[in-house]
């Protein structure tokens, strides 16, 4: 299979490509001009630099020739503030350009589709009480993301949502989700504190497989719900301890929500203040911070494929790029892009 795709020189994209390669697929994709310095990328990759919302759709067309899958590996995140309202950035960027891009795909002859999404979708419909959707903007856009990409999906164009969880390796050259977590325990004295809860986790292997056994095994349209690891984030933060070289000793100790609140309601204080909106108010995620969001491998991943990996190995990579970057002893870092 010919396989497109849109972000291929990023963290999974492309892991899912060289997964793909190594199955025997061709992989096409376009990437924003900037690969990272030291990124290993599978040399049989047709890359094309360049930002796919400023293509036209005969250009676009013209890369998509003679594929019959569809990766979209792009977009943006929880992470990313803005003046309000910021779901209108969420639309263009995950919702508007992806549904741009189905309808090329699907007039041009791909078959198979494969979105990359995320589990505060599987959340919101789980913890319907929480109205996850009516609080966060950011999951309000993955779950229209979700049923836009879905409404796609016939009998002759299969869509496939992957609802991915937090994801440990990295990507020499690319900064990563968690260097908040190394200055947050090294602005602690020797007591890690936290709230109570946990989540589900995949290792970034385990997302190449993923995607690369949803476009092959996928049939109409499914998201899937994507986790594999289940630790409550006590036991998370103790594997963070050891690869941060940290004494087994040090405890991690549980927050009470309560005394958390005061924490949320000025950071949303904050923002108000600076006419800025979050993809997650902070005060309504407590509670959704608080649960044991996991998710069992069968409910979606070991159908796809995805195999058992060395999740402590993939935290400690993850891990020790943050400490390098915060310690300035890794340069030339490349950080989430728009896209």
């Amino acid at each position: 299979m010919k396989v497109f795709m849109i972000g291929g020189t990023g963290l999974l994209g492309s892991q899912a490509a060289g997964e793909l390669i190594k199955r025997g697929h061709k992989v096409v994709s376009v990437s924003l001009p900037g690969i990272p310095v030291g990124a290993e990328l599978p040399k049989e990759m047709e890359l094309h630099e360049g930002n796919y919302m400023d293509m036209s759709d005969e250009q676009i067309v013209k890369l998509m020739k003679g594929c019959e899958g569809f990766v979209f590996a792009a977009g943006i995140d929880e992470r990313v503030e803005s003046a309000p309202p910021i779901y209108e950035m969420f639309k263009k960027f995950n919702i508007d350009a992806l549904e741009r891009l189905l309808r090329i795909a699907k007039e041009n002859g791909v078959k198979h589709t494969v979105v990359l999404g995320s589990y505060f979708s599987y959340a919101a419909k789980k913890y319907t009480k929480m109205k996850l959707t009516k609080y966060h903007p950011y999951i309000r856009s993955r779950i229209d993301q979700e049923k836009m990409a879905l409404s796609f999906a016939d009998e002759n164009f299969d869509v496939a949502v992957l609802e991915l969880p937090y994801i440990f390796g990295a990507q020499k050259g690319r900064k990563p989700v968690w260097v908040f977590i190394v200055d947050m325990i090294r602005g602690m004295k020797d007591k890690t504190f936290y709230t109570k809860g946990g989540t589900t986790m995949v290792t970034v292997k385990q997302v190449g497989e993923g995607i690369a056994g949803a476009l092959e095994k996928n049939k109409g349209g499914n998201a899937y719900p994507f986790g594999y690891y289940n630790l409550t984030w006590t036991e998370f933060y103790k594997i963070v301890h050891k690869h941060m070289g940290l004494p087994e000793t040090r405890p991690v100790i549980t927050i009470p929500s309560f005394l958390t609140l005061p924490t949320m309601k000025k950071m949303e204080k904050e923002r108000k203040k600076n006419n800025i909106e979050g993809g997650l108010n902070m005060v309504k995620f407590l509670k959704l911070q608080t649960t044991n969001l996991f998710i069992d491998k069968d409910e979606g991943a070991a159908f796809l494929g995805v195999r058992e990996d060395d999740i402590d190995a993939a935290i400690g990579e993850s891990i020790q790029l943050s400490m390098d970057i915060v310690d300035k002893k890794a340069t030339d870092i490349i950080d989430m892009k728009k896209e």
